[in-house]
C-alpha cells in the first residue's frame, strides 16, 4: 500500500475523529444544560397554587400541572434524545468507520466520483456534511453486494445504477489505523478471516464490518410477506437477521418501533446470547420470547410443557404427533368452529348465590338467537350486551331479598361508610371508578362528601342496591371475560370429533389409537398440564370461539429455529399477528423436535402466503468452523454435502474411545485444562439434563458452570450444557460427552450430533465408552482422528 494513501487516510480519520469529538463535547454541555433546566422546572412546582373553592379554580389549578407536566416531559426527551447521541458518538469515536467507496452514478456523466466513507452510524460535522454513512444507508448497499465496476443498488425511489472504481476495507483501533487495504471483492477474505479467527464470546457480537452478499439480501428485503432463510449451521443467518431488524428500524424510522418486531427464539438462553448484537448498533432490543413463553403466559393456569420435558419426555406416537401439528388438524379446528356458529358451543350456568342465576340454557338460547351472518365473535359479543342488560335488571330482583336485609343488618361502622362514600355504581363500572374517585378528591384537597337521605326506606334502599351491585360485580366480570363459554369441555369436545374433520388414514392412525390418545389428553388437562402441541391447538380455538383478532400492530415477526415448529404452529401464529410481515430462519438439517415431519415445513408454512410475495434464500456457506470440524460435521449427515466450508484452517476432531466413564473423565479434565491455557470458551454438551447434572457432580469443579434451565445466563470459561439449549450457541472449543451408541445409537439422533457438533469454532472433541457412536460410520475416516 502506497504510503501516501496512509497518510491521506489518517489526516481523514484524525479530521473526523475532531468533528466527533467536537460533537461528543457539545452534546453534553446539552445534556448539562438540560438537567439545570429540569431542576427548575421541578422547583416550580411549588409555584402552582391549588384552587379548589370554585369550578373555575380547580380548572386553571388542572392548567397549571398540565402546562408543568409538558415542560418536564419536553426536557425529559430532549435528555434522553442526548444522551443517545453521546452513547452513539462513543462508540463511533473508538470506530469511526470500517470502509470506503468510491463510485460515480452512471445515469448522469456530469456527476464527479463521489467518495464516502461507512460505519455504524451516520455522522455530519457542524457544517451538515455527512463525514460517515450508516452501514444501511441505500447506497452503503454497493459496499456489501459487489466488486468494481457496475453495480445497482435499491433506493426508496427505485433501483440506482453505480460504477465503483474503489473499495477499501479498514481496521480502526484506538484512533490508529491498523490495518487498511483495497479489494475487489464485496468483503475482502482478509477482514473476514480475521473475523472469524476471533475468540467466541457469551454475547453475539455485530456483523456489519463482514455481511456478505447472500445476507445483505436478507437484510434489505422489504418486498416480501415471507422471507424464508434455509441455512447451514453457522452459516450467518442469525446474525444476518439481527442486521436485518436493524435495518428495518433504520428504514421505516418514524414509523416503525422496536415494540413492533417480534422475535420467536429457540429459548431463553439464546436471547440472553443475542441482546446485546441491536444495542450495539444503536437500536433498542425487539419484542423477545419463546413459543413456550407466548403459549404459556396465556394459560397460567395450565402447566405447559417445557423445552426439557419436550426433548426428553414426549413420547406420544410419532403418527399422531404429526397429525396434531398438521396443517390439516389447524384447518380441522377452523372448520369445527364454523360448525360451532350453528350449534353444539358449550356454555356455563352462571351462578349466583349458589344457584344458577341465568342457565346455560338461557345463554345457549340467546347465543343461538342471532342470525346465521354474525360470526362467532359478533354473537358473543351480542350474547355478551344481552347478559349485561339481564344482570342489570336482576338488580331490582334481588333488593327485597332476606340475604340484602341481613346484610345490612351486620354492616360495621367501616362498612357502612365505605358503601355510603361509593356513589351511584352501575353494574358492569369499571372497578377503579371508585378509587379514582377518591384519589382526586385528595388530590384537590376536598374530603369525602357526606350523604343525606330523605328517609330512613330512602337510606336502606340505596344500602341494598349497594351491596346488590357489589355482589353482582364478580359476575359482571365474568360475562365481560367470556366466562360463561366453557373452553375445557369445548376443546374435548373438539378432539373427540376431531376425526370427521381430517382423514386419519392420511396419518396412518385409527379411530382407536386416536380416541385412546384423546383420554391421555383429558387425564392430562384435568391435571391442569398440556403438551406444547396441544397448548397450541386449545389456544387457536379459544381465539375462534371469542372472535379475537390477533395482534394487528405488530409489523414484522421473525422466527429462528423454525425446524422446530410444527406447521400448526407457524399457521397460528400468523393468525395471531396478521399483519406481520414473517422473516423465518432454520436449518432443516438441526430438527431435534420435529425430526422428519421437519421435510414439508418449508412448502407447508409457504402455502399460507401469496406465491408472489414470498422470497427464499438458501445459505451454504458456512463460517463458524474451521473448514476441518465442517467437513466432519456434513458427513454426519447423509445429505450435507451442499455445505461449504468457509477457508480457515484448523486441527481435526479428535475421537477419544475410552474403557470406562472414570476414563473419560480424566480425559476430560485433561482438555479442560488444555483450553483453559488457550483461554477458550468451552462447552461440555449432554445429551440431556440428567446426564448434565451427573457430570458436574462428578467433576465437582467451580471452573465449570452448570447449565441446566433456558433461564440461566452463558458464563464465561467453560459450561455444560444439555443438547437442547445448545441450540444456536457457538464456543471456541467443544466437547461431546459419551458420543457413543448409548446417547447416540439410533439413525433418529443423526441430526442431533450434528447440532451439537456443529457449534463447535477451532476445536471439536468426542469422548465415548468403549466405541464410538455408529453414527460415524458414514463419515470418511481421513477427516478425524482416533485416539
Amino acid at each position: 500500500m502506497d504510503n501516501q494513501i496512509k497518510i491521506d487516510e489518517t489526516q481523514y480519520l484524525d479530521g473526523t475523529l475532531q468533528a466527533m469529538e467536537k460533537s461528543l463535547v457539545a452534546t453534553a454541555a446539552e445534556i448539562k444544560q438540560t438537567n439545570k433546566s429540569i431542576d427548575s422546572v421541578a422547583q416550580n412546582w411549588s409555584d402552582v397554587r391549588l384552587k379548589t373553592d370554585t369550578y373555575s379554580g380547580i380548572v386553571e389549578t388542572a392548567a397549571s400541572i398540565r402546562q408543568q407536566q409538558q415542560m418536564l416531559s419536553e426536557r425529559e426527551n430532549s435528555k434522553t434524545r442526548a444522551e443517545r447521541r453521546v452513547a452513539t458518538l462513543t462508540k463511533q469515536i473508538e470506530k469511526p468507520y470500517f470502509a470506503r467507496i468510491d463510485f460515480s452514478e452512471t445515469t448522469s456523466q456530469d456527476r464527479e466520483a463521489e467518495t464516502i466513507y461507512i460505519g455504524l452510524g451516520s455522522f455530519s460535522n457542524d457544517k451538515n456534511q455527512f463525514l460517515v454513512y450508516d452501514w444501511r444507508a441505500p447506497v452503503a448497499s454497493i459496499y456489501y453486494d459487489g466488486g468494481i465496476g457496475k453495480v445497482s443498488y435499491l433506493t426508496p425511489d427505485g433501483t440506482q445504477q453505480a460504477n465503483v472504481t474503489l473499495k477499501r476495507q479498514f481496521q480502526i483501533e484506538d484512533g490508529v489505523i491498523v490495518t487498511l487495504f483495497d479489494t475487489e471483492e464485496a468483503i475482502g477474505d482478509a477482514m473476514l478471516m480475521n473475523a472469524l479467527s476471533g475468540e467466541s464470546s457469551t454475547k453475539m457480537k455485530s456483523i456489519v464490518t463482514t455481511i456478505q452478499k447472500e445476507q445483505n439480501k436478507i437484510i434489505r428485503n422489504t418486498e416480501a410477506d415471507l422471507l424464508f432463510v434455509q441455512g447451514a449451521a453457522g452459516s450467518g443467518k442469525t446474525a444476518a437477521v439481527l442486521q436485518r431488524v436493524a435495518y428495518l428500524l433504520y428504514r421505516y424510522r418514524g414509523k416503525l418501533t422496536s415494540g413492533q418486531v417480534v422475535l420467536f427464539s429457540p429459548n431463553q438462553l439464546f436471547n440472553d446470547y443475542i441482546d446485546n448484537v441491536l444495542p450495539e448498533l444503536g437500536e433498542q432490543n425487539m419484542v423477545q420470547m419463546t413459543f413456550y413463553q407466548y403459549a404459556s403466559r396465556r394459560l397460567p393456569k395450565i402447566a405447559v410443557e417445557t423445552l426439557q420435558e419436550r426433548f426428553e419426555h414426549d413420547k406420544t406416537a410419532d403418527n399422531i404427533n404429526r397429525a396434531k401439528g398438521s396443517l390439516a388438524m389447524f384447518h380441522a379446528v377452523t372448520a369445527y368452529a364454523e360448525h360451532l356458529n350453528q350449534t353444539d358451543m358449550k356454555i356455563r350456568n352462571l351462578m349466583f348465590r349458589g344457584e344458577p342465576l341465568i342457565s346455560k340454557a338461557r345463554i345457549s338460547e340467546i347465543y343461538y338467537q342471532y342470525n346465521e351472518n354474525y360470526k362467532l365473535g359478533q354473537r358473543l359479543e351480542a350474547t355478551r350486551d344481552t347478559l349485561m342488560r339481564i344482570l342489570s335488571a336482576h338488580i331490582g330482583q334481588e333488593l327485597r331479598k332476606d340475604w340484602v336485609e341481613l346484610a345490612i343488618e351486620n354492616l360495621s361502622k367501616q362498612e357502612y361508610d365505605e358503601l355510603v362514600g361509593a356513589g351511584q355504581v352501575r353494574v358492569g363500572d369499571n372497578e377503579e371508578s371508585d378509587a379514582a374517585a377518591r384519589t382526586r378528591q385528595v388530590q384537590l384537597g376536598e374530603g369525602p362528601k357526606e350523604r343525606e337521605f330523605a328517609s330512613e326506606k330512602a337510606e336502606r334502599h340505596f344500602l341494598a342496591k349497594q351491596i346488590v351491585t357489589q355482589s353482582l360485580k364478580p359476575l359482571a366480570r365474568q360475562i365481560r371475560r367470556a366466562n360463561f363459554l366453557n373452553i375445557n369441555a369445548q376443546f374435548i369436545d373438539f378432539l373427540r370429533h376431531a376425526h370427521h374433520y381430517f382423514d386419519l388414514k392420511a396419518f396412518n392412525i385409527t379411530e382407536t389409537g386416536w380416541l385412546a390418545h384423546v383420554e391421555t389428553i383429558i387425564t392430562a388437562l384435568k391435571q391442569k398440564q398440556l403438551s406444547l402441541t396441544d397448548t397450541t391447538l386449545y389456544l387457536y380455538l379459544y381465539d375462534l370461539m371469542t372472535g379475537k383478532k390477533g395482534e394487528r400492530d405488530i409489523r414484522f415477526l421473525f422466527i429462528d429455529e423454525i425446524q422446530d415448529y410444527t406447521p400448526f404452529q407457524l399457521a397460528f401464529l400468523k393468525f395471531s399477528f396478521p399483519k406481520a410481515k414473517f422473516t423465518v430462519l432454520g436449518d432443516l438439517n438441526q430438527a431435534i423436535f420435529t425430526k422428519d415431519n421437519a421435510t414439508r415445513l418449508q412448502d407447508d408454512f409457504s402455502s399460507l402466503f401469496d406465491p408472489e410475495r414470498i422470497e427464499q434464500v438458501k445459505l451454504t456457506q458456512t463460517y463458524r468452523s474451521t473448514q476441518q470440524i465442517t467437513d466432519f460435521t456434513k458427513y454426519i449427515l447423509r445429505d450435507g454435502q451442499d455445505i461449504d466450508a468457509f477457508n480457515r484452517d484448523g486441527d481435526k476432531p479428535m475421537v477419544y474411545t475410552l474403557l470406562s466413564e472414570s476414563d473419560m473423565l480424566v480425559k476430560l479434565q485433561q482438555q479442560l485444562t488444555q483450553h483453559t491455557l488457550n483461554h477458550d470458551t468451552t462447552a461440555i454438551i449432554t445429551k440431556t439434563r440428567d446426564d448434565a447434572q451427573q457430570l458436574a457432580a462428578q467433576l465437582d469443579s467451580q471452573s465449570v458452570t452448570l447449565i441446566q434451565s433456558e433461564n440461566q445466563r452463558l458464563a464465561k470459561g467453560a459450561i455444560i450444557v444439555p443438547s437442547y439449549l445448545a441450540k444456536g450457541l457457538e464456543f471456541d472449543a467443544v466437547i461431546i460427552w459419551h458420543a457413543d451408541n448409548t446417547r447416540y445409537g439410533d439413525d433418529s439422533e443423526r441430526r442431533l450430533l450434528y447440532t451439537v457438533a456443529s457449534r463447535a469454532m477451532h476445536t471439536l472433541t468426542l469422548l465415548a465408552e468403549k466405541r464410538a457412536t455408529q453414527l460415524l460410520d458414514d463419515v470418511p475416516a481421513h477427516l478425524y482422528e482416533v485416539n
